[in-house]
């Protein structure tokens, strides 16, 4: 389908809470929109009572337009099964029944047969231990779900996170994954557990390891964000979750990179640290478990806070970046009112 004079094709997958789903394949840059819906089963126009009742048979999917030049079929394969359980026949996660199990319905013969390739490596790759039961059925018909489900994470932020943290889908992938953020390629093994701190020697500098898996404390006005004035977030150096924003950051005097509050407060959390006889708050990011620093209540208003970071625990998205990076949705923060 051509769009602008691009060539714009469809992907629809089912993985349980068409909310979560939506909102994951919407962070991978190439993807031009996602719609939740419903497929697979019998009867038109079904409505959510009646799927949400398993009677109708049909499953909550989601509908992936995507820019073939920009992200292929097979890449965004890699963001779903890293996304969804696999292995679970019953739905996903906290939600159960047929119309939450996961499912790939392929549109033409060419997704087939990637979608059996990518299943099969899959299971050979040994991530799982339990056979993967995800159906890959021929696409029929997508019925697009009421407006208040579209967009659900953007419309009702509140309600989604409450949801999402509840449901156990993001400590599900943290444990098989290593990060609830993956994206169109995901790691090859768990990093995020203790168990690959090896893989974390490869991946990281030897001060950024130090810092974010031993505690370690890199030197005051040495490090590379200390003075950094440019917009944009600051996210884990490990994980990729988002943890500070320039709009918060100010110059303490310390030499370390200082903020007064949280981009996202469910990614940060706190530790008592009686380390070196002195009783301090430890800030450690919440999915990729890093030591990023610790917390002070001698900061400016309005919080009082300051959080004091390493600038090794950190990688700078500049704003330029933000959307090509996958974190389009915080721009809205920079615009000037």
């Amino acid at each position: 389908m051509q769009e602008n004079g691009k060539l714009i094709e469809t992907a629809t997958f089912a993985g349980g809470c068409f909310w979560c789903v939506e909102a994951d394949f919407e962070k991978i840059p190439g993807v031009v929109d996602v719609v939740s819906g419903y497929t697979g089963g019998k009867g038109e126009n079904p409505s959510y009572a009646e799927v949400s009742s398993g009677k109708t048979g049909h499953f909550e999917a989601v509908q992936v337009r995507y820019d073939p030049a920009k992200v292929t079929f097979k890449q965004l394969l890699d963001v779903f099964w890293s996304h969804i359980d696999p292995t679970d026949a019953g739905g996903q996660f906290v939600d159960r029944g047929s119309q939450y199990a996961s499912a790939i319905f392929y549109h033409d013969d060419k997704q087939r047969q990637s979608a059996l390739q990518s299943k099969e490596a899959l299971q050979k790759s040994g991530r799982f231990k339990a056979p993967l039961v995800t159906e890959i059925r021929k696409f029929e018909r997508f019925y697009e779900a009421e407006g208040y489900h579209q967009n659900y994470c953007k419309t009702s932020p509140v309600r989604y996170q409450d949801y999402r943290m509840g449901s156990g889908r993001d400590q599900f992938l943290q444990k098989v994954w290593g990060s609830a953020e993956t994206g169109v390629n995901p790691p090859a093994a768990a990093a995020g557990q203790k168990a690959d701190r090896e893989l974390l020697k490869k991946k990281l500098t030897p001060l950024q390891y130090d810092v974010t898996q031993d505690c370690g404390t890199e030197p005051s006005f040495r490090n590379e964000y200390w003075d950094n004035k440019k917009e944009g977030i600051y996210v884990d150096i490990v994980s990729g979750e988002p943890l500070f924003s320039s709009l918060d950051k100010f110059d303490s005097g310390t030499g370390w990179p200082s903020f007064t509050r949280p981009l996202e407060d469910g990614n940060i959390t706190e530790k008592k640290d009686g380390r070196f006889s002195m009783q301090r708050t430890e800030v450690r990011s919440k999915k990729g478990d890093s030591h990023l620093g610790h917390l002070f209540a001698d900061g400016p208003k309005p919080t009082g806070l300051r959080y004091c970071i390493n600038s090794a625990a950190l990688r700078f998205i500049p704003k330029e970046d933000m959307e090509k990076a996958g974190y389009g949705r915080y721009l809205k923060m920079f615009e000037k009112k």
